[in-house]
């Protein structure tokens, strides 16, 4: 149902809004902040259909939230897109969803390459992911392969995404505090015999994505603070129980908890108060 989910979508913030509003009336003191899953979109060729295809799925999963929060508005081209639902948006509710924030986290896992073709340009470096876009109003848009590593879920691992966002946001919409509120990775965890839990790839990718945030606040991003998605192995929406995030490796039937080796790298990077050299 199309249309209903641009209204959800709307009421999502709309909600947002109203509970901002309700929180800072109990408690005027109180820092704020409205979380958006964001991704570093790019078109696989520089053809006028791929180029489009990475705007409207910008606009959608971007955008949308963005400009809504931080500018009290729906990006124009977004609302053509979907001109054919339009009718969601009533009087005031622009201003409910831009209450001020005092921050603005940021969920960033990965970065999407999207074309405008069915399927994709064929090419072994970029062969489709899927045969079409769930994203309404853009269903035609195919997201491809970029060639870079994966973690578990098939997620491109692209530090270099998380420093193009920050900048963006830095330097598109008003200056606000930002927070790193979820950035990890699934991997195929495997506890050796003595019980240790090796992931040297999750502790590369966060010792990467902390040097990207280190950047980005030497760019000038007004960056406060980051969290590791996530401290313990945890049920993950549609996939259950079989994807593992964690920091820490749960035994779900004994729930024996095991501090993996990015546990004890990150809490090394804690206590000495940042990174050091490139991760051992």
């Amino acid at each position: 149902e199309p249309a209903q989910a641009v209204r959800a979508a709307h009421h999502l913030l709309l909600a947002h809004g109203l509970a901002t509003s309700a929180m800072r009336a109990q408690r005027a003191d109180s820092r704020i902040g409205g979380s958006v899953n964001l991704y570093a979109i790019s078109p696989q060729t520089g053809s006028e259909a791929d180029r489009d295809a990475a705007r409207r799925i910008d606009g959608l999963q971007n955008r949308f939230f963005l400009d809504a929060l931080l500018k009290g508005e729906y990006p124009a081209d977004v609302l053509e897109d979907l001109a054919e639902m339009a009718g969601f948006v009533q009087d005031g509710d622009m201003e409910v969803i831009s209450a001020p924030l005092d921050m603005l986290l940021i969920n960033y896992y990965s970065r999407f390459t999207v074309s405008g073709t069915p399927g994709g340009a064929a090419s072994a470096a970029a062969a489709p992911t899927n045969a079409g876009s769930p994203w309404v109003g853009s269903e035609d848009v195919s997201f491809v392969e970029g060639g870079r590593p994966v973690t578990a879920m098939g997620w491109e691992i692209d530090d270099s995404g998380l420093h193009e966002l920050l900048l963006r946001v830095a330097r598109e919409y008003p200056r606000i505090p930002l927070v790193i509120s979820e950035n990890g990775a699934a991997f195929d965890d495997v506890v050796d015999a003595d019980g240790v839990v090796h992931d040297r790839e999750r502790l590369n990718y966060i010792d990467a994505h902390l040097r990207t945030c280190h950047a980005a606040i030497e760019a000038g991003v007004p960056l406060e603070g980051y969290f590791a998605w996530s401290l313990m192995d945890n049920f993950e929406w549609a996939w259950g129980y079989g994807k593992r995030f964690g920091l820490v490796r749960v035994d779900y039937e004994t729930q024996l908890r095991v501090p993996k080796e990015s546990a004890l790298w990150y809490a090394g990077t804690i206590r000495r108060g940042g990174l050091s050299g490139p991760a051992e």
